[in-house]
């Protein structure tokens, strides 16, 4: 068991040396090939690892850090909890790997790459599997690094360069608050293990515990994008596909909600911090729900339902339900990572189109990325007896079960964010894969006119949807999509839709997860009946179907095209304002940016020239004038010579006298 948890952990990080030491100088296939090998044979030893677990398990690799009474090791942490993270991070992870071989084929820079994607992984782990919070700070760090070096890939386009900085320093933010909790917890416990500190609550006062919580919920804030430290993770879309799905799926972004669950017996005590996690989640889903409405870019799309999913994971963990959080955060990894695979196989055949309302009737032309690309569509819109149905239905429970006017207001807040949910999913699939209209190959076009059915022809804005003619046969050939990467689609997308089975109502088998992580985690329970909880999966059911209907309504048959010649207008009123974030990054523009600029400004044209500047520029002119002077007694002449000569002498003999007087006078 210890080897197989070591080489969990190894073999990524070994892969990702390899590739950034020498990976430019080995064959492309080789590198590859070694990139992908490493990360699924840490997928087998993790399946090995949960075979033959039986007990939580701490191993000790080495001593890291130790100065007097402080001590933390490099120790991993095997229990339930970080048992199905590691098999969930390096099985989807795996497949994310083996997809970016086909989508980055033209790319020159692949060792840099997949030496990233490697270290990514690997940073991962070391934070799911550590036993001490320096480590798992380590990891923490990492993939924010990690995350910043990768969103900016492309770093010679500034935007991309822009997007990797923003998500540097927002997070950082939440760094910071993660880094005061844990000096504080150290100060306080004298200790720094996880499972150590998590049996010390009770030594502490209420406020200290709540003080600790919020710090950590300020952490997790910032690297799972919540308000309101979301800004960054729409921008960084500019990253490649496999980039993304890799954030937004199974690493980055899911670390917040790991750290709130696995601190959450010693924070969990504090019903201030549940219920601040709670009300943190819940206006995250409905917020990132009401801007992905909007969207006109595939990939931001699925950023702000990332937000939104992430936050029912939060809500979840505010309401004590854990099992919930982690069931759902589970299930979300596979129909997430699924979806943005799928939309790299609709932006590589393209060419790298990213608009939706540029896109349409690829149902025909793309059959193995419209399937799978569904099947993760009503997972996300929680069409019932699919795996997001079943895991965002616990938490709404969990939220309904708790009580009380902040969760039931939450509960109701979380069933209106469930409607949109569906409503933005399934109008993403309707301008997608719908209508029998696609615009023609992008080598053969460029900007011309829209000719549709009953509304005559209009002139094509850049910013408007060029659709025509259907594809030919001929054409359609050019909509090409490698094999490789439509493969990997499908096993994600049948754990998206058969992923319930896992944690299914405990009426029915039990529930298999809560039973597994019941010895580890420890969280609220909610006394629910079956009549209840049948109700209101029911509603929940409605609501999704509701938001099906909604969508068919506006966009099915004739009126989706009627949609498209509308979205040639530029946005304005509600649409501008969910399009633009409710204008968050414009806030924070206002509230921080402008007056730091302003600051800035005043040091550098007042402090730094007016005055550092223009005082030493004075003096240099002084200083000039002053040897101009002296310079004009150099004239060749001895008589000025000599008569300087003589003036100096008389200084002196002046200068002795007065001091002879002066002596001499005391």
């Amino acid at each position: 068991m210890k080897l197989y948890i070591a080489l969990i952990l190894l073999l990524p990080l070994l892969g990702g040396v390899v590739n950034a030491v020498i990976g430019r100088q080995l064959p492309r296939r080789i590198a590859e090939t070694l990139a992908c090998g490493v990360v699924w044979v840490s997928f087998v030893c993790s399946l090995s690892a949960f075979v033959a677990y039986r007990a939580p398990l701490k191993v000790e690799l080495g001593s890291w850090l130790a100065a007097f009474d402080f001590k933390a090791p490099i120790t991993l942490y095997l229990d339930p909890l970080s048992l199905v993270m590691v098999l969930m991070i390096t099985f989807v992870c795996g497949l994310i790997h083996v997809y970016a071989v086909g989508y980055m084929a033209d790319d020159p820079d692949y060792a840099r790459f997949f030496a990233l994607l490697n270290l990514f992984v690997f940073a991962m782990l070391v934070l799911v599997l550590a036993e001490n919070l320096p480590l798992l700070y380590l990891g923490w760090e990492g993939v924010g690094f990690c995350s910043y070096a990768l969103i900016g890939f492309w770093y010679r386009e500034e935007k991309n360069a822009t997007a990797g900085r923003k998500a540097f320093i927002v997070t950082r933010i939440g760094d910071t608050a993660f880094g005061i909790a844990v000096v504080w917890m150290f100060q306080l416990f004298s200790t720094v293990s996880i499972t150590e500190l998590n049996g010390l609550g009770f030594l502490m006062p209420a406020g200290v515990i709540t003080a600790l919580g919020l710090l950590l919920l300020i952490g997790a804030m910032g690297k799972s994008a919540q308000l309101p430290l979301m800004v960054w993770l729409p921008d960084a879309m500019a990253g490649p596909t496999p980039v993304s799905a890799q954030i937004h799926a199974a690493t980055m972004v899911t670390a917040g909600v790991y750290l709130l669950a696995r601190m959450f017996p010693l924070i969990g005590a504090s019903a201030t911090v549940q219920g601040a996690i709670a009300l943190t989640g819940g206006l995250t889903a409905f917020y990132a729900a009401s801007c992905a409405l909007a969207q006109r870019d595939l990939k931001r799309v699925l950023a702000y339902s990332t937000i939104s999913q992430i936050g029912y994971m939060m809500l979840g963990v505010g309401c004590g339900a854990i099992t919930a959080a982690t069931f759902h955060l589970l299930v979300h990894a596979f129909f997430k990572a699924l979806l943005f695979l799928a939309a790299g196989c609709v932006i590589t055949a393209l060419h790298h189109e990213q608009d939706i309302f540029r896109m349409g009737g690829l149902r025909r032309n793309l059959p193995l990325t419209f399937w799978p690309f569904l099947a993760g569509a009503v997972c996300l819109a929680g069409l019932p007896l699919t795996g997001g149905f079943f895991s965002k239905d616990a938490i709404l429970t969990a939220a309904w079960g708790k009580g009380g006017l902040l969760y039931g207001g939450l509960y109701l807040l979380g069933l209106f964010t469930a409607l949109l949910t569906s409503v933005y999913t399934f109008r993403m699939v309707y301008l997608v894969f719908g209508g029998t209209q696609q615009i023609p190959p992008f080598e053969k076009g460029g900007l011309g006119w829209i000719s549709t059915a009953g509304h005559g022809q209009i002139p094509l804005s850049p910013l408007g949807p060029p659709f025509g003619s259907p594809l030919s046969k001929g054409e359609a050939q050019h909509l090409h999509v490698p094999r490789l990467m439509e493969w990997t689609l499908i096993p994600l997308a049948l754990l998206g839709l058969f992923g319930g089975i896992i944690n299914l109502p405990e009426y029915l088998t039990g529930g298999w997860l809560g039973q597994f992580l019941a010895t580890t985690v420890k969280g609220g329970t909610t006394s629910v009946s079956h009549g209840e909880e049948l109700a209101l999966q029911g509603i929940a059911a409605l609501l999704a179907l509701a938001g099906l209907a909604v969508v068919h309504r506006r966009y099915g048959g004739d009126r989706r095209e009627k949609r498209l010649v509308a979205a040639v207008a530029p946005a304005a009123g509600l649409t501008a304002f969910l399009l633009n974030g409710w204008y968050a990054d414009s806030l924070y523009r206002f509230l921080f940016i402008r007056p730091y600029e302003a600051l800035a400004r005043i040091f550098w044209e007042r402090v730094d020239e007016g005055m550092i500047d223009d005082s030493l520029d004075r003096l240099a002119f002084f200083l000039g004038k002053s040897g101009e002077r002296l310079g004009a007694w150099t004239t060749g002449r001895v008589s000025v010579y000599l008569l300087s000569l003589a003036a100096g002498l008389g200084l002196i003999v002046a200068y002795f006298a007065w001091v002879v007087l002066t002596q001499g006078g005391e």
